[in-house]
């Protein structure tokens, strides 16, 4: 009652063909669950808590160990700290609107949300590509993989990572200052997200979509594309390998790494496509995905190099039992 009043007075003050912005949104959390946000809260903040843990330390390890100091490890680092803030960008609000029905959220810091949600994304893709890359000098071209990727190269791939999520969608927070919002200011969602805003936009928003859609293409498309032609030529080289044991040994340093793709990629493909095509996907499914994308990937990585990394779980387990001893 209380968010249909609120939409209602938002109507009411603005004048016609206004091309003002509201001073704030409400961001509605889950449409139709809103009854059950205080136990869907629990998992949330469990994945949270989570991510937290597993991606601190992870750079604790391998900021202490100096055998984990490779480039591998090192795009895995840059990888944690873009979940860590990945993550802490979107849930502190989150749970703020399960627990305390804390739903507005002022115009501006929405558009930084976007843009760092966005941003962090890109960023995140970057770094699984670069692991990607890794890989394949490690396995294609073995004896130059130190020579290849050096402490400047490692740093000046991950400066360019970074710039590229930046200059690519900085432009986003402008572009949604400047459309009108004069229809409502509810956001069916739990954060605040750039397709999800231009739904709101009483204007003409084909350069914005054809722009979002640009962007994603440039970043996660792209990368993607980039990482299946990096295995297709690690996988010829593998095959061509004269033992099966050399084979299933060189398959497996690449076990983590697929493992990081799949967990990343599959809810990333997915909310863009019902985005963008599934108009007769039920909403709820739709933003637990979107949700999926943001927060479970930083849960799931540290993970999946902590379970399948034999040197890191060793140190984790090291650590651990000098602390208890």
């Amino acid at each position: 009652m209380r968010t249909k009043v609120m939409h209602l007075t938002f109507i009411m003050s603005l004048p016609n063909n206004t091309s003002i912005h509201p001073s704030t949104f409400l961001l509605l959390g889950i449409p139709g669950m809103e009854a059950i946000h205080t136990w869907i809260s629990i998992p949330f903040c469990l994945i949270y808590l989570s991510a937290l843990l597993g991606n601190f330390s992870i750079l604790f390890i391998i900021r202490t160990d100096s055998n984990l100091h490779e480039p591998m490890y090192f795009f895995l680092c840059m990888l944690s700290v873009t979940d860590l803030i990945l993550s802490t960008t979107a849930m502190p609000k989150i749970l703020s609107i399960f627990w305390f029905h804390d739903r507005e959220i002022y115009f501006e810091a929405c558009l930084v949300q976007v843009f760092l949600i966005h941003s962090l994304c890109s960023m995140a893709s970057g770094f699984i590509l670069a692991m990607a890359f890794d890989r394949y000098v490690a396995i294609c071209n073995p004896l130059r993989h130190s020579i290849i990727l050096t402490h400047r190269v490692i740093q000046n791939l991950g400066l360019a990572i970074v710039f590229r999520g930046v200059v690519l969608f900085s432009p986003q927070p402008f572009m949604l200052q400047w459309l009108p919002y004069c229809r409502t200011n509810i956001i069916p969602h739990t954060y605040c997200e750039f397709m999800a805003l231009i739904k709101l936009a009483c204007a003409d928003t084909r350069i914005c979509r054809i722009y979002s859609l640009t962007a994603a293409f440039l970043t996660g498309g792209l990368d993607f594309i980039l990482i299946l032609c990096s295995y297709v030529v690690i996988l010829y080289t593998v095959f061509h390998l004269p033992s099966k044991a050399a084979r299933l040994k060189t398959l497996g340093t690449c076990g983590s790494h697929v493992c990081v793709i799949l967990v990343a990629y599959t809810p990333a493909f997915f909310s863009f496509l019902t985005h963008r095509f599934g108009h007769h996907v039920a909403p709820h499914i739709h933003i637990f995905v979107a949700n999926i994308y943001v927060l479970v990937p930083p849960m799931v990585n540290p993970m999946i190099y902590g379970i399948r990394t034999k040197r890191i779980k060793e140190r984790f387990l090291q650590v651990l039992t000098s602390h208890k001893f």
